[in-house]
């Protein structure tokens, strides 16, 4: 292992896995699910915890405010970074620490920029170290310009149990390109570990959903067409990722009850960062806050962007429907 400081300039170029930490149980848990992609990537581990100096009126002045000395929040922050690193015992990757002065949500965000990937727990202790991990961990999915992983506490105990995992990453789709660009990152995730995909569509049965609905709409011929969808969408996938075993199911329910039902199991849920509503629900604005409240395992989030190979979709979809 190798660390650093982060120098004060912003000359450096931040490379590799990006975890937060606070000093909680959260933050640590999220550590270690860092630490193992981190090995499984190649890739490089910064460790980073940042701190703001809290601004509090004193009860012994009329007016003014008084501040916390910056040394004495400084030295506790770099305890926690100190105690985070002390927890990792692999000694084949490359280990970094930044302590930043800052918001945590904002210092998190300015480093998605040059980061593969973002890593924070759900909630954390709050206290000197700002408020990583809590509303942090709702705020910067949305907003990362690099895909943002959010894992649980209770990863570290269902972990213990490998009978309770299951070898495959599960992907929420809804049609949108947006979902269609999550399941790219989520075949790729799982091809390079050896994982099956399997991509999962939550159908919220219409009579139920919108009752504005006409009464000629006939539920499963909806169903039908989304399961055509999903199978044009299977032998898209199989043509980029030729060695992907690929599962795909049309499931009935709310699509946050749907997505947190298969977290139970699977290695790595993934989702997009915001759907396109509809018949299928709101996969994934309100449903990936819903999601990262409740998920039993790790979620991955994956900001809009470009694919290119997205172009190639609509060529299945022409050649299925015999345009």
């Amino acid at each position: 292992m190798s660390e650093n400081n982060r120098p004060q300039d912003d000359t450096e170029v931040i490379e590799g896995i990006v975890v937060g930490v606070d000093g909680s149980d959260q933050g640590l848990c999220a550590l270690k699910w860092a630490a193992q992609e981190a090995k499984r990537r190649g890739s490089v581990l910064n460790i980073v915890t940042a701190y703001t100096i809290p601004v509090f009126a004193a009860s012994s002045m009329d007016a003014g405010y008084a501040t916390l000395d910056d040394q004495l929040i400084r030295n506790g922050a770099e305890e926690v970074v100190r105690q985070a690193r002390a927890t990792l015992t692999d000694t084949d990757i490359m280990v970094r620490t930044y302590i930043e002065s800052g918001d945590p949500a904002g210092v998190l965000l300015d480093l998605s920029r040059q980061a593969e990937l973002i890593v924070v727990g759900t909630r954390g202790r709050g206290g000197f170290v700002g408020r990583l991990l809590g509303s942090v961990s709702s705020a910067l999915p949305a907003h990362a310009k690099c895909p943002t992983v959010v894992v649980p506490l209770c990863v570290a105990k269902r972990d213990e149990d490998d009978a309770k995992v299951a070898d495959r990453v599960v992907v929420g789709v809804d049609g949108s390109d947006r979902a269609r660009l999550a399941v790219l990152v989520a075949a790729e995730l799982a091809a390079t570990r050896g994982l099956t995909l399997r991509v999962v569509c939550a159908l919220t049965p219409i009579s139920g959903a919108l009752a504005w609905m006409p009464a000629t709409v006939d539920q499963e011929a909806v169903t039908a067409d989304v399961r055509h969808q999903m199978g044009i969408g299977k032998a898209w996938l199989q043509s980029l990722f030729s060695n992907l075993t690929i599962e795909t199911d049309v499931i009935d329910g709310a699509p946050v009850e749907i997505l947190i039902r298969e977290s139970q199991t699977a290695k790595l849920l993934v989702t997009g960062s915001r759907g396109r509503g509809g018949f299928a629900g709101m996969l994934l604005g309100s449903t990936s806050q819903g999601v990262l409240h409740h998920s039993k395992g790790p979620v991955m989030v994956v900001p809009d962007g470009d694919d290119p190979r997205l172009a190639s979709r609509q060529e299945f979809e022409d050649q299925a429907n015999g345009l």
